[in-house]
């Protein structure tokens, strides 16, 4: 049994295979990133799930993409951590951007891929080596264009009374506003970057109003600035993305990047359908 998995900060998608790319089952856990989940976290999250906690032994081997994962001390602890759960696996740990790579980009083809989602990420794969010129440094610094930066914006926007009426109405509807279950949500939870994102849906939801417009073209117009244009072929080779950002908000990308003549490639929500078949070619 092939365990694959495609772990962002909000969520990670599960599918276990045989030998043959048949699919045993399919779940999901919430995200497994190691810069915000000590292994105590990790492992609950893992034995919350009976289709992993059940075939736990059975795994022969484990392939996980994952946010966060984009330094060797981080995909090592988190490496350490499955290889102590699934102990007869083979265990790999992958950034969550060869994800992206397999499932956009056909086999030794060149392209820049990007990872729009909770967090953000952009690399550039040349048919063979993936190439980082960005080396995250997190949420709070970085993640331009991401849905957790759309959450900052949106609850900023709220309590510095920048939002209008109308929207700030409906946000109080959908959403606890209370500013101490904001803060424990930030400062005492795990992953604050998560609960940022959720955030995001509203303004997909909004975003021909003005307000929600502005923010979405700034956030990803940065994005393109700062992540895609950091590489000098970038309007020479297609530019892929992944993500629920991206997928939600493909027309506003196709505008902005079309501003720079730079063009747009495969967009996916979830790059986990495509990982089967990258994995059954290269058993």
């Amino acid at each position: 049994m092939k365990l694959l998995v495609d772990g962002g900060s909000t969520k990670a998608d599960w599918i276990a295979i045989d030998e043959n790319g048949k699919v045993l089952f399919t779940t999901q856990t919430l995200g497994l990133n190691p810069e915000v989940l000590d292994k105590e976290e990790v492992i609950a999250r893992l034995e919350d799930k009976f289709d992993i906690s059940h075939n736990r032994t059975k795994a022969k081997n484990l392939y996980f993409y994952g946010a966060g994962c984009g330094t060797d001390r981080m995909k090592n602890y988190l490496a350490e951590v499955f290889q102590e759960y699934f102990p007869n696996a083979t265990v790999a740990v992958y950034e969550d951007t060869y994800a992206a790579v397999y499932a956009t980009t056909p086999k030794d083809e060149e392209a820049i891929v990007c990872i729009l989602g909770t967090g953000s990420n952009c690399s550039y794969f040349d048919g063979k080596i993936l190439h980082q010129k960005v080396q995250s440094l997190g949420y709070i610094a970085m993640d331009d264009g991401s849905g957790n930066r759309f959450g900052r914006h949106l609850i900023r926007g709220y309590y510095f009374n920048k939002m209008p009426k109308e929207l700030a109405v409906e946000f109080e509807e959908e959403y606890n506003v209370e500013p101490d279950y904001i803060k424990a949500n930030l400062y005492k939870e795990a992953n604050p970057n998560a609960y940022l994102a959720t955030f995001a849906k509203f303004i997909i939801k909004h975003k021909e109003k003005e307000f929600c417009k502005k923010i979405i073209y700034k956030e990803l117009t940065k994005f393109v600035k700062n992540y895609i244009m950091q590489y000098e072929n970038c309007k020479t080779v297609p530019v892929h993305f992944v993500g629920s950002i991206a997928f939600y908000l493909k027309d506003e990308l196709t505008e902005i990047l079309s501003k720079y003549d730079i063009k747009i490639g495969n967009v996916l929500r979830r790059p986990i359908d495509g990982l089967i078949a990258y994995h059954v070619l290269n058993k």
